[in-house]
């Protein structure tokens, strides 16, 4: 698929959602209309409808369907799910203040002691809300580990969205007919269905399919090559520059998996490689990973892939242990004979910390690959580039025809922030931008 059709699905998908938000809130409205209560008072429930049926529908964004995230990578889908909780909790809020403001006499349904139980149950869902949002942005500096958010966080959305729709139920204003009542609660359990199938449904097929660790291999900048081989099945076919969850010696209901990128080519279908940075408390510990480990791996995912259709060049930008997809992409070009001019611009701290850089110098023996490593701090001697990659550095080493080049970025937030501005600067359509952010959670 090119990249410009998947554009045009992703706009598809953006109309989708913009009609699944506000369908059901048009489905409220239909039939006779109840008492009216003042314009405010309308357009605060309105803002309620919509808010929640926002929430309800995180639960297909974070489903990893690969349809729906195909356009974007499913990175970037969720980060649209985190930015679009943060639109939908303002909804909400908007919401009550706005019935607050304009109805002051509500502001006694916040004592939940003497309020009626419909009250208690917006109330409690707006805590809950906030709470989850809370530990999502603050989860590090509240010392929150990654096992113990991911295993809250389901709970604490399926209880905002549930006492969400149990308030407007209990209010009964627009859901007073029964077969309103019952298109609310099939779409609310169509929602938890949808996490029913992550948490239940998925555990138990990938339970079907395990792995072994075959290898655990040191690599240049602190880093190590997982060497997972398929057990009792084929293993999966996946795409150069994708990647998958990783479940590590524990069962895949234990809600334990964290994402990696794959390294290996995608020629190599006997065995998979995740090469991983010791960063934090998982990462740290897999130098100490023993062979013969059951692993299990969901996937794979991601759009940060090339294809035949792509340009007849490509400029791969890579810092520190963002070098593993594109890593990926090499091998594969490489086992292909891929003929195509390979730029790949790879900035990292020192020369020891450049992973994979004796195989990325032998990969010029078999790809039409020019190689500029970015140093900040070099050796003494080095001639080669220092600093940081720069507007001007890129206009000096890219072609100056942009518009035939598919660039591909990987690595740091920073690096990533500053190399989308300077190839937007220097003109570079957007259809022809790949980025691969590694903050999936």
């Amino acid at each position: 698929m090119t990249q410009r059709r998947l554009w045009l699905e992703g706009v598809l998908w953006i109309v989708a959602y913009i009609a699944l938000t506000l369908g059901p809130l048009a489905v409220v409205f239909i039939g006779d209309a109840p008492p009216a209560r003042g314009f405010w008072t309308e357009f605060s429930s309105a803002l309620g409808f919509a808010g929640l049926s926002m929430l309800g529908l995180q639960f297909a964004i974070t489903a990893r369907f690969g349809r729906i995230a195909a356009p974007y990578g499913l990175d970037i889908a969720l980060q649209f799910h985190r930015h679009i909780t943060l639109v939908a909790a303002a909804v909400l809020l908007a919401h009550v203040l706005l019935l607050f403001v304009t109805r002051p006499e509500t502001l006694a349904l916040l004592n939940v002691i003497d309020a009626p139980w419909r009250a208690r149950a917006g109330v409690a869902s707006m805590v809950v809300l906030m709470a989850l949002i809370g530990a999502s942005i603050w989860r590090e500096r509240l010392g929150i580990s990654y096992e113990l958010w991911r295993q809250t966080h389901a709970l604490a959305a399926v209880l905002a969205v549930g006492l969400g729709f149990v308030h407007v139920v209990g209010v009964g204003h627009y859901l007073s007919i029964g077969w309103k009542q019952v298109f609310w609660l099939t779409i609310t359990a169509a929602a938890f269905a949808l996490l029913g199938y992550i948490r239940l449904v998925k555990p138990f097929m990938l339970q079907r399919r395990p792995w072994r660790v075959a290898g655990v291999v040191p690599q240049r900048g602190d880093a190590w090559s997982l060497v997972l081989e398929p057990v009792g099945h084929t293993g999966f076919r996946f795409q150069p520059g994708q990647f998958c969850w990783l479940t590590l010696g524990t069962s895949p209901f234990a809600i334990r998996e964290h994402p990696f990128s794959i390294s290996s080519s995608a020629r190599q279908e006997d065995h998979v490689e995740l090469t991983i940075k010791a960063l934090g408390d998982f990462t740290s510990r897999i130098s100490d990973v023993q062979p013969g480990t059951t692993a299990y791996l969901d996937g794979p995912y991601g759009a940060f892939t090339p294809n035949r259709k792509d340009s007849p060049a490509y400029v791969m930008i890579a810092g520190g242990i963002g070098i593993t997809p594109m890593m990926s992409i090499l091998r594969t070009f490489a086992d292909d004979a891929d003929p195509r001019h390979i730029l790949l611009i790879y900035a990292a701290g020192g020369w020891d910390d450049i992973t994979f850089r004796e195989e990325i110098d032998e990969l010029r023996q078999r790809l039409d690959l020019e190689i500029h490593y970015v140093l900040r701090d070099p050796p003494e001697g080095w001639e080669g580039l220092t600093g940081k990659v720069t507007n001007e550095l890129l206009d000096d080493l890219t072609d100056t025809d942009v518009q035939h080049v598919s660039f591909f970025v990987c690595g740091p937030p920073a690096l990533m922030e500053a190399v989308q501005s300077s190839l937007e600067d220097l003109g570079v359509p957007l259809w022809n931008i790949r980025l691969e952010r590694f903050n999936l959670v």
